[in-house]
């Protein structure tokens, strides 16, 4: 019997991940004698390699873990938090069980979101986040709530009362909750000691190469989501994302572009997500809906974005008639 759950292809994802790590330690160690663009092309590769594992790695893995073993996947849980800077097993538990449960919702009558990562969360008058408030100071919110964490290692890494939002989003079942908070816990661990020993190799380099990387990473990570969901239409399920359909990058990220398709049926393998479009397109192109000409992550590029969460009039005050770069689906006839 197969070690993998579901295909053997998710061991290209298992290698990047091992191949990071032992980069992570190579580039540690050579840091002194890197030249200065030895030390910009360590820079732009450890951004690229975080920013790959928390958009396309990890995130496929908190969707469907890899092995059928839940030793194995919890292994993979704790490298990937030392890759990516934070617990695999909390990004899970904010991403699938908040994240993809509210869909990027607009503020309620409150005036909050419930989901935690909304680009409405910090807008003003029903409107996203500014692009600079939700990328820029969200990841420095990020990097300060990670330092938090680090400091559960005085408490044995366990999760603390004061984490509302966290114990609200593990399981109500007494033996599967348990298992969640056992490998927050592990994950944490993991991470504490990764950095230990990036310290250990080179205190110069995890502070003055790692760390800005790491901030760098969240910023590009949270510019990928916002524009994964920018001007789409909140509480919409057909047209609540943003999908990018450029082949090549779909290959070199597992179809990631597909993120309505991702929305509509987030339990399905990344390998399937052309088949969830082919068997859901009678509703997919009953909306009007966004279709980028760009990957999320190079949203920016598109400046004449249809804006479907706005109002008919305000569409037709911000926007120039039949000039939009993003390719809008309308309603069949």
């Amino acid at each position: 019997m197969s070690i993998w759950r579901y295909t053997w292809l998710d061991s290209i994802l298992l290698t990047f991940s091992i191949i990071q790590f032992v980069t992570m330690l190579i580039l540690a160690e050579n840091w002194e004698a890197c030249s200065i663009f030895g030390k910009l092309g360590n820079f732009a590769l450890l951004i690229f390699m975080m920013v790959y594992n928390i958009v396309v790695v990890s995130h496929l893995f908190t969707h469907k873990p890899w092995f059928r073993s839940q030793l194995l996947n919890g292994l993979v849980s704790m490298l990937n938090s030392i890759d990516i800077g934070q617990s695999v097993q909390v990004y899970h538990l904010k991403h699938v069980r908040n994240h993809h449960r509210y869909n990027n919702d607009p503020k309620g009558i409150n005036g909050k979101t419930n989901d935690l990562s909304s680009t409405f969360q910090h807008g003003a008058g029903g409107e996203h986040a500014t692009l600079f408030r939700y990328a820029f100071l969200g990841a420095l919110s990020s990097l300060l709530n990670l330092g938090r964490e680090l400091l559960s290692a005085l408490r044995l890494w366990r999760v603390g009362d004061s984490e509302d939002d966290l114990l609200a989003l593990v399981s109500i079942s007494s033996n599967k909750r348990a298992g969640e908070l056992r490998q927050v816990r592990l994950d944490r661990i993991a991470h504490f000691l990764g950095l230990c020993l990036f310290l250990g190799i080179s205190w110069n380099w995890t502070l003055t190469c790692y760390l800005p990387s790491f901030y760098l990473a969240l910023t590009l990570v949270n510019v990928q989501n916002y524009y994964e969901h920018y001007g789409a239409m909140p509480n919409n399920r057909s047209a609540d994302s943003v999908s990018y359909y450029g082949w090549l990058y779909n290959l070199l990220t597992f179809n990631d572009g597909y993120h309505q398709e991702h929305r509509w049926s987030y339990g399905a393998h990344w390998s399937s997500m052309p088949k969830v479009r082919d068997k859901q397109s009678h509703k997919l192109y009953q909306e009007e809906r966004i279709i980028s000409p760009v990957p999320a992550i190079l949203g920016f590029l598109d400046r004449q974005r249809v804006l479907l969460h706005c109002s008919t009039t305000a569409q037709k005050n911000s926007l120039p008639d039949s000039t939009s770069e993003s390719e809008s689906i309308s309603p069949v006839s």
